[in-house]
């Protein structure tokens, strides 16, 4: 089974080597693993919470997203989209901020401590404090929930802020649901093994320091910040002490083994550090060298790079919209023509529901089909040896229910079924994108069928 995992990024301020190092590359290593449903969104709506220079947003916004494609994203494996760019995530913002108790926000750390501030300058307590900043934890819920990720890497300010979308989700289910878990509980994924990078300083790399090293700028801005990181005064010839250096630490992050052990023994031996600077700016040029190349033609060519964006908001669309449709639903913003339907839901004697069927081929081998009330047929198992294990599986699915079915667009035209990392059904083919999201949903419901039949 697929762990879905979504990240967000914040567009305000251009990346540097420290924010590769701990955040854009593990990431990107991470969404080429078989097993991860990657979603990776540009953050900016919450920019606007800390930010009210527009040039600003929208420069960071380009930059950001050619830093993370022109460093090896693969947006045909992960999704890749602006926040800004699925409206269906403000209108879930505002259906889980009416069930979202304002004693819950008054607890945020963000929120608490703008007022703890507000209160030693003796101002009063909610001075400055604006709905965005109040609510921020209310849209990164929605932000998660949009799409039911699984897994939530974050760092540790940020733990508070999952663990509210978990109680945000649970309230939700608990009000609607009506038996059904409309949202997946989020897990919060801490890395501590990421690297934290030192700054030129020593401190730790960060813009607020105004000690960060470029990471896709020229090579001649690069050089020129490698050159003004602070070392000792040990003069050519006298050894160095690795561990007490922050430009060994750098190094350290991106070299092999068998370099580093190399760079070790020189400083030991007395390497200039001229001469060491300089072979951290190599070890750098050639890891970011065809990068910065990439980044510098995707910056030429912005209405590419909004193509990209674009093309990653359809497909998280895809999933979006009709999950906001059964939303809507739920909470009773339905159109008129489904009212006699949902006022008289209890089912008339000798009606059919959705079931399973399962027959034998003239192989020998045996199948199920999953049909809906209708007659209308929704997956056709994979062949099986024994009857048995048709049996079993039909029960599986069963009682799994609605919100553990893994199901998997194949081609673009159809869907399928997988449980424990392997296919077990498969849609019919259809039309178009919206006959195939339709029908998932039909699916979806006629499985929550079998659990109140």
């Amino acid at each position: 089974m697929t762990t879905r995992i979504l990240t967000g990024i914040t567009t305000t301020g251009t990346p540097h080597l420290g924010n590769y190092a701990g955040a854009i590359r593990p990431a990107i290593v991470a969404s080429r693993t078989p097993a991860a449903d990657s979603f990776y969104f540009l953050a900016d709506y919450h920019a606007l919470i800390k930010c009210e220079d527009p040039l600003r947003i929208q420069r960071s916004r380009l930059e950001i997203a050619a830093t993370w494609l022109a460093c090896g994203l693969d947006v045909d494996r992960a999704t890749f989209y602006r926040q800004s760019d699925i409206p269906e995530i403000p209108e879930l913002c505002w259906l889980l901020t009416c069930v979202t108790a304002k004693g819950l926000l008054n607890r945020a750390h963000a929120y608490k401590a703008s007022v703890d501030r507000n209160v030693e300058a003796g101002e009063d307590a909610d001075a400055g404090v604006t709905m965005g900043l109040y609510s921020y934890p209310v849209l990164m819920a929605a932000d998660i929930l949009m799409f039911n990720a699984h897994k939530v890497p974050v760092g540790r300010d940020q733990i508070q802020h999952v663990e509210m979308a978990r109680d945000i989700a649970q309230r939700f289910n608990h009000l609607f649901g009506q038996g059904r878990e409309f949202f997946t509980l989020p897990e919060a994924v801490v890395e501590d093994d990421v690297a934290t990078l030192p700054g030129l300083d020593g401190r730790k790399m960060s813009k607020s320091y105004d000690n960060t090293i470029p990471l896709l700028g020229s090579a001649k801005e690069l050089k020129a910040a490698i050159a003004r990181i602070v070392t000792d005064s040990k003069l050519p010839g006298e050894p160095k002490d690795p561990d007490s250096s922050h430009l060994f630490t750098l190094y350290q992050a991106f070299s092999t083994p068998e370099q580093l052990a190399a760079f070790r023994a020189d400083l030991l031996a007395g390497l200039a550090w001229g001469e060491a600077k300089e072979r951290l700016f190599l070890l750098l040029d050639a890891e970011l060298g065809e990068a910065r190349d990439r980044y510098h033609a995707l910056i030429a060519r912005p209405a590419d790079l909004e193509d990209i964006l674009q093309a990653g908001a359809a497909k998280a669309r895809r999933i979006a919209t009709p999950f906001l449709g059964e939303l809507r639903e739920a909470v009773g913003l339905r159109n008129f023509g489904a009212q006699a339907s949902v006022a008289a839901p209890t089912k008339k004697k000798g009606a059919k529901s959705a079931r399973f069927v399962s027959f034998r081929e003239a192989d020998g081998t045996f199948r199920f089909r999953f049909l809906a009330a209708d007659g209308e047929e929704l997956l056709l198992s994979r062949p099986l040896a024994d009857p048995k294990a048709v049996g079993m599986l039909t029960q599986r699915v069963t009682a799994a229910g609605v919100d553990a079915l893994d199901l998997r667009e194949d081609e673009g035209d159809r869907f399928s079924l997988w449980l424990d990392g392997a296919c077990v059904a498969d849609s019919p083919s259809f039309a178009d994108a919206q006959a195939l999201d339709a029908a998932m949903i039909r699916l979806r419901n006629a499985v929550a069928s079998l659990a109140t039949d």
